[in-house]
């Protein structure tokens, strides 16, 4: 199968009628935007990866709304907006917690002041604005060029992305390699979409990957921590790891994982792995937080514990050589991804805290029970005894033994509180 194209000659229509998107799938915040636009004059549309989960039956995350009015004509029309971005110049309109994302229709002009490419052709700026059909021709995969339309809510298909969803078919739109070379990230969201869609990419995409993974290398370590959580928040992460080392891109986000995995890793060290992305999938697909220190307390843990090993075979003095391996490993990480410091210390929590579940003597638990990590160790450790790498006696017992302090707890009595005394009325 080719690379798709998008035209106006290729468009198809489909009427309310004929598709299963109702307005009351789609959220409040992006429904008062969209008729705010139309009723303004402006084309509206529901863009994207909405509408492309909506007619999954998937309840989409987010609602990004396209348009043909320019950024500051969005930001005059809403005052809980704001203009951000220099790569691609996008709206953010307030709902309470809810943010609904609004871009201007793309055209596309390598001549245009408003557009800046590297000399490996990668986008560096993109603010050329144009129609839905030049809008549709910029868009990265088949199913995510499809728009739903607020005027008469019909579904617009300019690159054949309705055949694609019914033939479960990540396809790009236009030359792969060009592509990704355009924006290498593109290769990321392949593996993000393909995982959580159980979708096969097309041959000629997956050809491309491997001829131009490299260019991952050279992307800005902030972006990749964006592009490793969504890869791993996706709640098919456990897809998603596979696919990454299917097509050999785990080294540009985990290099230190990809390396210890080369080298005849431990068949329970794979198994924690593997239990820790099936947890991760659980949580996310449930509704439960998640820190992104996690995920990376979990995917370099084989690595870190290693290097301590290494470092010192005394499990007393493990505490200390943990520390050590742990700085090392996650000094190398943040070059490649830029963790926000406050998860890159949660991770090495994690680590230092896996020696002290052995001790269960005098005042040792009640004090790791006050960690400021302590669930999240729990949770680490729980993961490392299922698989063997922990005893499970001692599983079993923190387990209790924090249900029964949670009890304790509850069920305090608080000390009995003075009434409070009437001020004095004065007297004059």
């Amino acid at each position: 199968m080719n690379n798709a194209e998008a035209s106006p000659d290729k468009l198809i229509v489909i009427p309310r009628s004929q598709h299963s998107i109702s307005r009351k799938s789609i959220s409040d915040s992006a429904l008062k935007v969209l008729y705010r636009l139309s009723k303004s004059g402006h084309r509206a549309c529901l863009v994207g990866g909405a509408v492309r989960d909506l007619l999954l039956d998937i309840h989409p995350k987010d609602f990004d709304v396209a348009t043909d009015a320019t950024p500051e004509e969005v930001r005059a029309l809403f005052k809980n907006s704001r203009i951000i971005g220099r790569r691609f110049r996008l709206v953010h309109i307030r709902f309470g917690r809810d943010i609904i994302e609004v871009a201007t229709f793309r055209g596309h002009d390598e001549d245009s002041a408003k557009t800046e490419l590297d000399t490996h052709g990668r986008i560096l700026r993109d603010n050329t604005f144009g129609d839905i059909e030049e809008d549709a021709i910029r868009r990265d995969f088949t199913v995510n060029a499809l728009y739903y339309d607020i005027h008469d809510y019909s579904v617009l298909d300019y690159a054949g992305g309705l055949q694609d969803i019914e033939d479960k078919c990540l396809r790009m739109i236009g030359d792969a390699a060009t592509r990704y070379q355009e924006d290498p990230v593109r290769m990321l969201r392949a593996v993000r979409f393909a995982a959580k869609l159980d979708f096969e990419i097309e041959p000629v995409a997956v050809s491309a990957i491997h001829e131009y993974g490299h260019l991952l290398a050279a992307i800005p370590p902030a972006r990749m921590f964006d592009e490793m959580i969504k890869l791993f928040h996706s709640g098919s992460a456990v897809r998603v790891f596979e696919l990454l080392r299917h097509y050999d891109l785990l080294k540009y986000l985990v290099p230190a994982l990809d390396e210890w995995l080369q080298d005849e890793p431990s068949e329970m060290m794979l198994d924690f792995i593997d239990q820790a992305l099936v947890n991760t999938d659980s949580r996310v697909n449930s509704g439960q937080s998640l820190s992104p220190g996690f995920i990376f307390a979990a995917l370099l843990w084989p690595v870190v514990h290693q290097q301590a090993n290494r470092l010192q075979s005394d499990r007393r003095k493990m505490i200390g050589a943990l520390a050590q391996a742990g700085e090392t490993v996650m000094k190398r990480q943040v070059r490649h991804i830029s963790i926000p410091r406050r998860f890159s210390q949660m991770a090495r929590d994690i680590w230092t805290a896996q020696p002290r579940f052995h001790r269960t003597q005098g005042k040792q638990p009640l004090r790791l029970l006050a960690f400021p990590v302590f669930r999240a160790a729990y949770d680490f450790m729980c993961i490392q005894a299922m698989v063997g790498l922990f005893p499970h006696k001692l599983s079993h017992w923190w387990t209790d033994f924090q249900l029964k302090n949670q009890v304790e707890h509850s069920t305090e009595r608080k000390p009995a509180q003075r009434p409070r005394r009437r001020p004095r009325r004065n007297a004059n």
